[in-house]
């Protein structure tokens, strides 16, 4: 358990909150490229308790800016693209992509009274159908080399949710390996072509769904081991006397985690607060071996969602659709077949903000106790100006940032932490791009 203080330094990211600030100095996802479109090029996002408005440059770039006008509060994500730059249409002040004021137009033609108007501007940064932004003070780091980045678009497929809930308990979820054994728990196959698709692929060497295997071995052997990014994850449940299944995550300090989708297939996704009991999940999944299929994805997660605020059609409001018959014969949760709607119930019903001084912690949460103290001392190290994980102090370290693995692999009991190495070197040499990707970041540098 925490103490009520330490759960309040975890969960409250605002701006000027000890956390907010350490949030604020890695890039976070703003918005999906997809939400900019063309013909509507400035859209409101809330972000870490901000509200800000992001549209496309005249320059092909992107702009994040505070959203409301210094002069009389008017909403600037209605305002026009002109002139590079955003105009309010109340008065005609137009505002610079780095919230300098460029023009005010109603003031005396000799005034110099925009020299002394500025509203917040952040850098942004596309990467991979997602649009990230830097908050905090300085400039941002370079971007790790992490293979969600050095994916080429056409491996990759980007997408969004909306939770309502406190970041972390999105991204505690994501981290602790033992859920699996029972929260995406299929009774029956599942029948679709679906997101939790992988939980219906045969685990090569055993002849089991992974959902049968990984159901019938509810008490993995876990172990968490410090890495440049983070946290990196082990699983590992015994099959046989000579056989196990290694499962490798990883936590991305401070508020992403990287986990296997199938055989050839990652993703990456963030937990970012819009406030401190609602967050968004964005994900770039990748795949190593063969392009994505990028509309017949989008479908799948268009089902799932309401837009445009990619709120669950599942939630609270519905119960997220629970079915005690669908419970009874189908899914172990009653509440469908996609297993993004498990874990959104999960940590949705936990309340907006967990409270984490009651809760008894196992040997099976060592994930989340690692976490948590990586965060709190991370916090100390901050305020100290120290290094922080996962935030490359330059070029050179940002190449060597590469990754990070994810597999799920079968191998002999007695020397899995040897094999998953070359199981992923292996997979790696026979990808399209991996290989050539690590190498020109390294290049680059």
């Amino acid at each position: 358990m925490l103490s009520r203080e330490d759960n309040e330094k975890l969960t409250r990211s605002g701006p000027g909150t000890p956390l907010g600030r350490l949030l604020r100095s890695y890039w976070q996802p703003a918005a999906l490229v997809s939400e900019v479109p063309a013909d509507r090029p400035a859209k409101a996002v809330r972000l870490l308790g901000e509200d800000l408005v992001l549209f496309r440059t005249d320059t092909g770039g992107w702009a994040l800016v505070g959203r409301f006008c210094a002069h009389r509060g008017v909403d600037l994500s209605y305002g026009r693209l002109e002139d590079g730059g955003l105009r309010c249409l109340y008065h005609g002040w137009l505002y610079g992509p780095d919230g300098r004021c460029r023009e005010q137009p109603a003031e005396p033609e000799h005034s110099r009274f925009s020299d002394k108007v500025r509203i917040p501007g952040y850098p942004c940064a596309e990467r991979n159908g997602i649009v990230f932004a830097y908050l905090g003070a300085g400039d941002p780091p370079p971007f790790p080399a992490y293979d969600c980045f050095a994916a080429p678009d056409e491996y990759t497929f980007a997408f969004k949710g909306l939770w309502d809930c406190n970041w972390l308990q999105g991204v505690e979820g994501g981290i602790d390996p033992s859920h699996v054994s029972f929260l995406h728990r299929f009774l029956r196959e599942d029948p679709r072509e679906t997101y939790g698709q992988q939980f219906s692929e045969e685990v090569a060497g055993t002849g089991q769904k992974l959902s049968a295997l990984v159901g019938e071995n509810s008490r993995p052997d876990i172990e968490v081991e410090p890495a440049e990014h983070g946290l990196r994850v082990f699983a590992v449940r015994r099959l046989a006397e000579e056989l196990a299944h290694v499962r490798i995550t990883n936590l991305l300090f401070p508020n992403a985690f990287t986990v296997p989708f199938g055989n050839t297939k990652v993703f990456t996704q963030w937990h970012v607060p819009i406030d401190d009991q609602h967050h968004h999940w964005y994900m770039v999944l990748y795949d190593f071996a063969e392009p994505t299929d990028k509309q017949t994805l989008l479908d799948q997660r268009l089902a799932e969602v309401t837009l445009p605020d990619y709120r669950p059609i599942r939630n609270r409001a519905n119960d997220w659709g629970f079915d005690p018959a669908e419970q009874r014969e189908l899914t172990y949760t009653g509440m469908g077949l996609d297993i993004n709607v498990h874990d959104q119930w999960a940590v949705e019903s936990m309340g907006p903000i967990q409270d984490r001084t009651v809760e008894r912690l196992g040997v099976s949460d060592r994930a989340i106790t690692a976490n948590r103290r990586l965060l709190l001392r991370s916090l100390e190290a901050f305020a100290a100006g120290n290094p922080l994980p996962g935030r490359p102090p330059d070029a050179a370290a940002a190449a060597a940032m590469t990754g990070p693995v994810a597999v799920d692999m079968v191998s002999p009991a007695d020397d899995w932490a040897q094999r998953w190495q070359r199981h992923d070197a292996q997979r790696r040499a026979a990808s399209p791009w991996a290989g050539r990707a690590q190498a020109e970041a390294v290049a680059d540098a």
